[in-house]
């Protein structure tokens, strides 16, 4: 039998859940469409296979787009769904909750950042 998540906010963190889904998210927002080295490069410390794993886990949700081209060398784009667009006013908002609360929480991270707490 499937677990079932009732709670609202665990359901739309495990769409949006872990250390790079937003990040990736927010790079698809900025750019409408990337490809695949782009992003890599946007996101600097992600590992080519975690970016591809994550990738996968967002399009597998519906959330964002993947477009091959039958070419050599071989060409892929992401974009947003429209159900990725649906969640851009929530990613505004923890946005809008930064810039409000920017000094508190610069100094709560400066004192107490933990890499292990965003995996």
């Amino acid at each position: 039998m499937k677990n079932t998540i009732y709670c609202p906010a665990e359901r739309a963190i495990y769409f949006l859940g872990g250390k790079w889904k937003i990040r990736i998210l927010f790079s698809l927002l900025n750019n409408k469409i990337i490809r695949f080295g782009e992003l890599k490069k946007g996101l600097k410390t992600i590992t080519q296979q975690m970016l591809s794993k994550q990738l996968k886990e967002l399009e597998t949700d519906g959330i964002v787009n993947r477009k091959v081209y039958q070419v050599v060398p071989p060409k892929v784009e992401y974009s947003l769904t429209e159900f990725g667009f649906s969640v851009m006013p929530i990613l505004k908002s923890f946005s809008d909750w930064n810039k409000k609360n920017t000094r508190t929480i610069s100094l709560k991270l400066n004192k107490n950042f933990e890499e292990d707490r965003i995996s």
